[in-house]
């Protein structure tokens, strides 16, 4: 069996043990949830249409459900608190260390991506000769001091620092909840702004199924379920906040209210975003909203936009941080004593992390590409492959039909929209 991660349960025999509540719950999951993945709504709505993106959006979100209903009757049925030690469980080691490096490179991944988005929204960037200026540069001017790599460097030594040092995830449940209005105060602002331009008659014409005459192709619809897939990926978090609670099973009630919560969030963004700026939306919705773009909106309500976003990401980044550390700790140390109780080594990877972390956002270029890998391979993987599964090999014999059942349709239709956005992608790299 897989070495339990005990830096989040912080001991069992603690009277601070199963104290989170239930909203704290809804917040730290609805936070896990909503990242990166409700900027490219809009492109996905974009490529998708309307209707068709709302229905994905239902199904992954349903099945997301499902999978999380998956997972906790199989670690409660076995011996593990984590997710790698049910794999472990399930499949053995081969199995334990396939999750980890997964959760790894999906959560390290979506940190890189924050603070790419981060950078863009402090200090800007460009992209294909178009321009996009910073909040700061708008204020203030170009300076060295507000450059992307001074301006990330503030962020991360004097607000991301503090948060990631944090050793239970239940201290970071009111730093969620304030991600979590952020992220609301974001899709109400888009929502006024959308409605306002839909009085006015400024709105675009948003289509309701895609354009497949014009040069469009059936298999690149393909290539946005990866996006919604990544946007719905929070099973890493499962674990570690379901067992802060005196009951694990808890979670599942909170984890489908947040799945509603986000879902209706990501529909909204998705609409109001395509409803303002029609086919000339960006994959970062974040771009349309720099005053350089032309739009008519007003330049308060653009710095609200972004800057309550990009707060927002800051905000979910220590609760990635923490599933990543935890995984790399486990594997890395499964012998040593729990990761709470040992400094050092805390600290050390902390700072590691937050490292390379760095080091990576200001050399990483373009995020879009890499986030549709993520879709199409390793957080697939976390949210249906792995659960599918693991009730597929059914060890504990707790698994019925019907679960059979939905498990293999979950797997065939994971690994089939995957190979097919995989395929898709490559053909167009190498046709361009």
């Amino acid at each position: 069996m897989s070495p339990q991660i005990e830096a989040q349960l912080l001991p069992k025999s603690s009277e601070k043990h199963g104290s989170s509540s239930t909203s704290g719950v809804v917040f730290n999951v609805s936070t896990s949830i909503i990242g990166a993945g409700i900027m490219s709504m809009p492109a996905a709505f974009k490529v998708l249409g309307i209707i068709p993106a709302f229905l994905i959006i239902a199904i992954i979100a349903w099945l997301s459900t499902i999978s999380v209903q998956f997972l906790m009757k199989s670690t409660l049925a076995g011996e593990s608190t984590t997710y790698a030690g049910v794999m472990n469980e399930s499949f053995g080691k081969t199995g334990s260390i396939a999750v980890q490096i997964a959760t790894m490179v999906a959560t390290f991944g979506c940190m890189i991506i924050f603070s790419i988005i981060i950078g863009d929204v402090l200090s800007g960037n460009e992209d294909d000769g178009s321009e996009h200026i910073g909040v700061l540069q708008e204020w203030f001017g170009s300076y060295w001091w507000n450059s992307r790599i001074f301006a990330l460097l503030f962020i991360y030594c004097f607000l991301l620092l503090p948060l990631v040092l944090c050793r239970r995830v239940e201290r970071l449940a009111f730093s969620s909840a304030v991600s979590f209005l952020l992220a609301v105060l974001f899709v109400v602002i888009s929502s006024v702004l959308a409605i306002s331009a839909l009085v006015n008659g400024k709105t675009e014409n948003p289509r309701l199924f895609p354009d497949l005459n014009n040069g469009g192709s059936f298999w690149k619809l393909f290539t946005a379920s990866p996006v919604i897939v990544t946007a719905f990926t929070f099973h890493f978090n499962v674990h570690p906040i379901g067992f802060e609670l005196k009951d694990p099973l808890h979670v599942i009630p909170a984890t489908k209210i947040s799945v509603i919560l986000c879902a209706a969030i990501y529909f909204a963004t998705g609409l109001f975003g395509y409803l303002l700026f029609g086919d000339a939306i960006m994959s970062d919705i974040l771009v349309n909203f720099d005053q350089s773009s032309g739009s008519s909106i007003g330049s308060l309500l653009n710095d609200i936009v972004r800057l309550s976003y990009a707060l927002h990401l800051m905000l979910v980044f220590p609760l990635l941080n923490f599933s990543l550390r935890a995984n790399l700790d486990e594997l890395l140390f499964p012998k040593k004593q729990s990761l709470a109780k040992d400094t050092k080594r805390f600290i050390g990877l902390t700072l590691a992390l937050l490292i390379c972390c760095f080091l990576s956002a200001i050399a990483v270029p373009d995020i879009w590409y890499f986030f549709q890998f993520l879709g199409s391979t390793t957080t697939v993987s976390i949210a249906f492959i792995f659960p599918a599964a693991i009730v597929l090999r059914n060890v504990h014999g707790v698994s019925t039909s019907r679960e059979k059942l939905l498990a293999a349709i979950m797997l065939l239709l994971a690994v089939a929209t995957s190979i097919i956005a995989i395929s898709t992608n490559l053909y167009s790299l190498a046709a361009n």
